[in-house]
């Protein structure tokens, strides 16, 4: 019994690996591609690079149905094993560089968020749970957050999709601006433009993507500041519980049955990435093995970068709705104009 067990596991593993593998291949050509461009125009960076090649080759040439499971597969997967490893490139002095300013300072920025998304929302006349899932994807990790709070307000599959859907939209613009706004009122100082970057983007592509336009310090910091938030995804999904009126034995029992069935709402890379930071801090992972951490991460950021662009659908962007791209609009101010202000309060 075990014996099939195990042989149609193997199968299920292949069948998922060919679905994966030319989505795959697709990502890590462009990224490469990337990379050897990066080259000739060293100015734009191979990040830069592979999210408009990604778009070019995604848009006019392999935007068919087989690609999809690699590219999704490539965004999220391969960047996860980046932010893990890149968590062997960091100590935990690197980590206590926020301080308490600085983690106030996300915490300001997500509570405004959340705020400012439901007050925007409900003046433009969008039903509750649309609005909960669109403050929680912008506050916290975009598309993860809003997948961990659907079960929890009890949201529908069309809120699901039109909120992932629009904050995508939101963080791609906001994923190119932040960088050139940085420029002009920080000249890249890098807690400053690390805060803006990290405390505002709303998934971690967007934030990877955004700071390499400034610099490895810039994407390094700034993911310490987005992983904050992440952590915070569980206060996040507990509040919007109480204010659908739930008890606090009825979330406490889904949190119980979500850790049961391994939807646990920290991502595992979270874990990952403090685990081997502990590790390098420790010097049980030596200077030279970090090198080679670092060198890993980065060409998996770009392969998955490439796979953001491949992804981005310019149709849906423009076939977006007034009302729900004026939505994001006025949200993506509100988090703009809020992490400004606080930066220049706290930081």
């Amino acid at each position: 019994m075990s014996t099939n067990k195990q042989v149609q596991n193997n199968n299920n593993l292949l069948t998922r690996f060919v679905k994966i593998l030319p989505g795959l291949l697709v990502s890590i050509l462009v990224g490469l591609a990337s990379i050897l461009l990066a080259n000739v125009v060293p100015k734009l960076g191979s990040a830069t690079i592979a999210i408009f090649l990604g778009m070019l080759v995604g848009n006019l040439f392999l935007h068919q149905e087989k690609f999809q499971e690699g590219y999704k597969f490539s965004e999220s997967d391969l960047l996860s094993y980046s932010i893990v490893l890149l968590g062997a490139t960091l100590s935990v002095s690197t980590l206590m560089e926020l301080g308490f300013t600085g983690i106030l300072f996300v915490i300001l920025q997500m509570v405004i968020t959340i705020i400012g998304t439901l007050y925007i929302g409900k003046r433009l006349g969008f039903g509750e749970n649309f609005r909960y899932l669109m403050a929680s994807g912008n506050a916290v990790c975009g598309s993860s957050a809003i997948a961990a709070t659907v079960p929890v307000i009890d949201a529908d599959d069309k809120d699901k999709g039109i909120s992932i859907t629009i904050v995508n939209v939101t963080g791609i613009f906001l994923m190119f601006l932040l960088p050139l706004l940085a420029k002009i009122l920080y000249n890249y100082d890098l807690f400053e433009t690390s805060a803006l970057i990290g405390g505002i983007l709303q998934s971690v592509g967007q934030v990877v993507a955004s700071g390499t336009m400034v610099s490895d310090s810039v994407k390094d910091l700034a993911m310490i500041f987005k992983i904050v938030r992440v952590i915070l995804l569980v206060a996040v999904v507990f509040t919007f519980g109480h204010l659908k009126q739930k008890s606090n034995k009825e979330i406490i029992e889904e949190e119980v049955e979500d850790t049961k069935k391994g939807k646990i709402k920290i991502p595992w890379y979270v874990i990952g990435f403090f685990i081997m930071c502990a590790l390098f801090s420790m010097n049980i992972i030596s200077v030279q093995v970090s090198e080679v951490c670092k060198a890993i991460s980065n060409k998996l950021e770009i392969f998955a970068l490439a796979a953001i662009g491949l992804r981005v659908n310019i149709k849906d962007l423009i076939q977006q709705g007034k009302a729900v791209s004026l939505y994001g609009l006025f949200v993506g101010i509100v988090q703009v104009v809020s992490a400004v202000a606080l930066i220049a309060v706290l930081l």
